[in-house]
């Protein structure tokens, strides 16, 4: 029986092609990517480099669109747009520094400011002692308290010293206290609010209905006379506040009586309007009255968001007031 033979396989010397086709393909492939990667996209070299500008010199020189491609011969000879020149940021930055600069308080402005101020502050403690040594007795006997608050003076005169019970008829008491007060404002070119004030104890008579007429109608009754003693109306103002601005309580005598009361208040020529205690403040009820020293009557307007209510002038005022 004859034997079978094996025939060995031949050799294949060309599988070396398959992964060197592989290999030189990856290899393009890289170049094709690096080469991509190596060409400068001059678009957006241009806007980083601008970005770059702005962030770190300050507004960049130009913020002029990209072009691409080459320009036709219409737009070489277009006019240039409001965005192909730098002229409206260094306009913006001289704007933003004028703007600065006018908020920015000089030294000398502060100066002055300071030197204002000290002045007020002089002015107003030569006023304080004028004040208190005219009125030294009331002071001692605890009628009348000068106090100093801020840019203004307030001089708190009691009513039981001014007026009787239920009028706004000047004592003969207060008309010498207050021509006393008066050779000092008279000089003086301050402003000055005088405010009524009363306590809680109801009024219901023909002439003061309610404490707002009763308190409206005091103030003026001050300010006439103060005008008769040579002091400028134009730089007063009368306030009726009723019982609204209580200083003690009212449920005790003593407190009824310091709730009675008159209060004078002098502003620094270079101070402010009007002082807080003038100020109708949000919520509460206070009569303004707005008088006219050459009239015979007194107006009462409302201040904002309450109700006021007229202040008629007594008509039982000394003659030398009228």
């Amino acid at each position: 029986m004859a034997r079978r033979h094996r025939h060995e396989e031949h050799v294949n010397h060309e599988a070396w092609a398959i992964p060197y086709g592989d290999l030189i393909t990856l290899v393009l492939a890289f170049f094709v990517v690096m080469y991509a990667i190596s060409t400068v996209n001059e678009g957006k070299y241009r806007v980083m480099s601008e970005s770059l500008s702005a962030a770190f010199d300050g507004s960049p020189r130009s913020i002029a669109p990209i072009r691409v491609g080459e320009p036709t011969g219409a737009a070489s000879i277009a006019p240039p747009t409001p965005f192909e020149t730098d002229r409206g940021s260094d306009d913006l930055v001289q704007l933003t520094d004028r703007v600065r600069a006018d908020a920015l308080i000089t030294p000398m402005e502060l100066m002055q400011l300071e030197q204002a101020g000290s002045q007020a502050d002089t002015q107003l403690d030569a006023i304080q002692r004028q004040v208190e040594r005219v009125l030294g007795p009331l002071i001692m006997s605890d009628q009348v308290t000068v106090t100093r608050e801020g840019l203004w003076l307030e001089v708190i005169i009691r009513s039981d010293v001014l007026f009787a019970s239920g009028s706004a008829a000047l004592s003969a008491p207060a008309r010498e206290a207050i021509d006393q007060l008066a050779t000092v404002l008279r000089e003086l070119p301050n402003e000055l609010r005088i405010e009524g004030h009363t306590d809680n104890d109801p009024i219901a008579s023909a002439l003061f209905p309610s404490n707002w007429e009763l308190s409206g109608a005091r103030a003026a009754s001050v300010i006439r006379l103060l005008e008769g003693r040579g002091v400028d109306p134009r730089r007063m103002a009368a306030v009726g506040f009723g019982e609204k601005r209580p200083i003690a309580d009212n449920a005790t005598p003593a407190g009824r009586a310091a709730n009675r009361r008159v209060m004078l208040v002098i502003l620094a020529t270079s101070g402010p309007a009007a002082p807080p205690s003038a100020a109708v403040a949000g919520g509460q009820d206070s009569a303004v009255a707005a008088v006219d020293a050459g009239t015979d009557r007194l107006q009462a307007t409302p201040a904002e968001g309450a109700a006021a209510a007229a202040a008629p002038v007594p008509q039982a005022l000394p003659e030398d007031v009228r």
